[in-house]
């Protein structure tokens, strides 16, 4: 299992204590510093089963007004940017093989155990 995870960020932080509380022990990866390549992001829209990636932007922030994005933009504009800007990308985010799961509300990691 692979953790998307933002320190900064008491959902993530909430996440991951969830999951060491079961035992588990993810692979960490603090996407911020090791931002994920196009590739992985298409990878992972997949993985959520999302129509779109737009659904794993965090529109709220800052960048995403800035940058003037929306779904119009398309799907390679989308992840372009998010490979990035990666914290443009909703936290946290557990991977388990072929699925995956924001952790919004952090509970939502469960599931994949």
């Amino acid at each position: 299992m692979e953790f998307w995870h933002n320190p900064r960020c008491s959902k993530s932080r909430q996440a991951l204590a969830l999951l060491r509380e079961r035992g588990v022990e993810p692979a960490v990866r603090a996407y911020l510093d090791e931002p994920p390549s196009a590739h992985e992001l298409r990878a992972l829209v997949a993985a959520l089963d999302f129509a779109s990636a737009h659904e794993l932007m965090r529109t709220g922030e800052a960048e995403y007004k800035a940058r003037g994005l929306a779904p119009a933009l398309g799907e390679e504009a989308l992840i372009a940017a998010m490979a990035d800007c990666p914290k443009l990308i909703e936290r946290p985010v557990l991977i388990r093989g072929a699925r995956a799961v924001i952790g919004r509300p952090p509970e939502r990691v469960l599931s994949l155990l």
